[in-house]
């Protein structure tokens, strides 16, 4: 019988083992595709002369490093005729440490790679300041979730959006609109179950304009929608505001965007 036993024991054992085997399920890959994340952000307080570009290509599902671009020629041009030429520097990133900032005034991204020319016109949206912040200890469905707000007064003569970037461990972003709030205080809100007293958390409010709010909409949708069901439909390419004008079929991903940033830390208590 404890032989018997013995025999059982060793089989399960077996087939716990077996259970634990990587399994890499082949997929169709499709042509590397260029991902370009211009985000230039001017932070209050700074000069924002020190500004950034990504330039990548995508890689495979199952390939974890970078796939960096260090060949293309980046440049931005302002609506007052200034030329920024963005350097390579490494892991696909381009810098300008010379660059003009002017709220509302008009940019055009350049990016030339293997002889195509990608390019975008964005406005530089300014944005108002955090008012404050409030903490809740008794939020969320629980009832015993942390919650953080943080406060702003929307302008009322203008027409305006917002992105939010919370940065703990990971980050996390919300977009709102005036439509309904236009001219009031209101709050940006921030709560995940990871929140601990003594967490450090960077809070920034971004403008955005109302083309790249569109754009953050759609892409929140696709990836909300998209439960991964065997008769799921597919989410849609959604392509940002960066064209390729040499060959319009071998778009980009990304988006180019300007936005004021005010930024605040919290410690959660």
């Amino acid at each position: 019988m404890r032989r018997f036993n013995f025999y059982i024991v060793f089989i399960i054992f077996l087939g716990l083992i077996s259970c634990e085997e990587v399994v890499d399920i082949p997929l169709e890959e499709a042509q590397p595709r260029l991902v370009i994340d211009a985000s230039i952000e001017w932070i209050k307080g700074t000069d924002g002369k020190q500004q950034t570009i990504r330039i990548t290509k995508t890689t495979p599902f199952y390939d974890e490093e970078l796939n960096a671009v260090p060949n293309a020629e980046v440049k931005v041009y302002a609506e007052s005729g200034e030329e920024f030429t963005f350097n390579y520097d490494q892991a696909g990133m381009y810098i300008n440490t010379n660059f003009i900032p002017e709220l509302n005034k008009t940019y055009s991204l350049e990016v030339i790679v293997d002889g195509e020319i990608y390019t975008a016109t964005e406005t530089f949206q300014p944005v108002v300041e955090i008012d404050y912040i409030e903490q809740l200890n008794n939020g969320g469905f629980s009832g015993e979730d942390i919650e953080i707000k943080a406060f702003y007064t929307d302008p009322a003569a203008t027409e305006d959006y917002y992105l939010f970037e919370f940065i703990n461990e990971d980050v996390t972003l919300e977009f709102y609109e005036d439509e309904f709030t236009n001219g009031n205080q209101i709050f940006g809100y921030y709560s995940t179950e990871d929140i601990e007293s003594g967490d450090a958390i960077e809070i920034q409010i971004q403008g955005i304009s109302k083309s790249y709010y569109e754009f953050l909409f759609i892409l929140r949708s696709q990836v909300g929608t998209n439960q991964g069901g065997p008769f799921e439909t597919m989410p849609a390419t959604v392509k940002g505001n960066i064209v390729n004008r040499t060959n319009q079929e071998n778009y980009p991903f990304g988006y180019f965007r300007l936005s004021e940033v005010d930024s605040m830390n919290y410690i959660v208590e």
